[in-house]
């Protein structure tokens, strides 16, 4: 008997990893000679690279860059194992982790460490680069990223403008002739969920500024400043991306990175279950199991647990389809009656507090697949 065991993180208490081996050790229990195949998943967001990592035993290296606010940082970022390519988390470089209450501000954030990265990553020799672009604190339409390239944002004196969002109004052309031709010929492949366009109403400024310290009359400012910046780029490149799905994106680093870079937008997950290679593992499963921290009415949009049934419906469907979460929310019962997700278990926590629940989630989560697997085994 196989089991593929593809779980998201818990967030705040496991890993994707570590959820897998919890769960792996709950079903070892009932069946200690199964076949367990572990995949650790993410969905584009938090943790993607570290999931991506250990589903290909891949290597997690360390740079220090420009946070947000300029300020160094140390940002994660991998090597797959089984592909010449770097996964990044943007967040690592210019998330809104890096900044308080205090400090946001997303006239001067900027996205410069990201494009770091990038360039670290080419170093490396990869063909492809894989960017989650979720949990940012800037606003600069992915201007900090290009000038860490070599790209020129220059104003009407020819001279380059500074860092943020709050600078796009002074740019007047953008000169490309500075990028190296390794990031030019890399493929990036932009991890994201979110389909807002550049500007307007559902823009970057608008939708997302608030949260990172926007004002209404810096949303206003911002908007204005990248619906310039756009008109700018559309001139000298020839890229009308304002009102692309997605290009709003992180602050508008979705528009830096296609006007940019050989870039390409794909939902989070797909890109996951691509390069952790699930298809090859699901497709010889009796059955999979998956989870993450909360599994509810939202898990059918992108959400991890649910792109795994997906996948494992459509290589191996005789395989039921197993979650498992911490918490169970509105419409678990619904995923269920559309036969993709098979049943939903809750992992047990008792009347705990958060942080005992915290401690006790390795645990809980192995006996929650102990009795998943003697449920099975009363079925046989």
């Amino acid at each position: 008997m196989k089991f593929v065991i593809a779980p998201d993180s818990f967030k705040g208490s496991l890993t994707a990893k570590e959820a897998a081996t919890a769960m792996a050790t709950g079903i070892k229990r009932v069946y200690p000679d199964a076949e367990q195949t572990l995949v650790p998943m993410a969905d584009g967001g938090e943790g993607t690279v570290q999931s991506l990592v250990d589903a290909t035993n891949g290597q997690l290296l360390i740079k220090t860059v420009h946070g947000p606010l300029n300020q160094p940082v140390q940002a994660h970022y991998g090597l797959l194992g089984n592909s010449n390519t770097a996964v990044i988390e943007m967040a690592e470089a210019s998330g809104i982790g890096y900044v308080t209450e205090e400090t946001k501000n997303p006239l001067i954030a900027t996205t410069y460490g990201t494009g770091e990265l990038i360039l670290d990553a080419v170093s490396h020799g990869v063909d492809q680069i894989i960017i989650g672009i979720g949990g940012s604190a800037t606003n600069d339409g992915g201007a900090g990223m290009a000038q860490a390239l070599g790209v020129k944002l220059l104003n009407d004196a020819g001279e380059q403008v500074g860092l943020g969002g709050g600078a796009l109004g002074e740019v007047a052309h953008v000169d490309v002739s500075g990028v190296d031709r390794r990031v030019k010929e890399v493929k990036v492949l932009i991890a994201s969920d979110v389909t807002n366009p550049l500007t307007g109403p559902e823009g970057a400024s608008a939708v997302f500024g608030p949260q990172k310290g926007a004002t209404p009359e810096m949303v206003k400012l911002l908007d204005d400043n990248l619906h310039h910046y756009a008109a700018v780029i559309k001139a000298d490149l020839g890229r009308d991306l304002e009102e692309k799905p997605g290009a709003g994106a992180a602050g508008g680093l979705g528009t830096g990175l296609l006007a940019f870079t050989n870039a390409t937008m794909q939902k989070g997950i797909e890109l996951v279950v691509e390069y952790s290679q699930l298809e090859e593992q699901a497709a010889g499963a009796d059955y999979v199991l998956t989870g993450e921290g909360s599994i509810d009415f939202q898990t059918k949009f992108g959400k991890t647990p649910y792109g795994v049934a997906k996948t494992t419906k459509r290589v191996a469907p005789q395989a039921p389809v197993i979650g498992i979460a911490g918490h169970l929310g509105k419409g678990v019962a619904e995923l269920a009656d559309e036969g993709v997700i098979d049943a939903v278990f809750a992992s047990p926590s008792g009347a705990k507090s958060l942080e005992q629940a915290i401690a006790d989630a390795a645990q809980d989560v192995a006996l929650t697949a102990e009795n998943v697997a003697r449920l099975v085994k009363v079925s046989h």
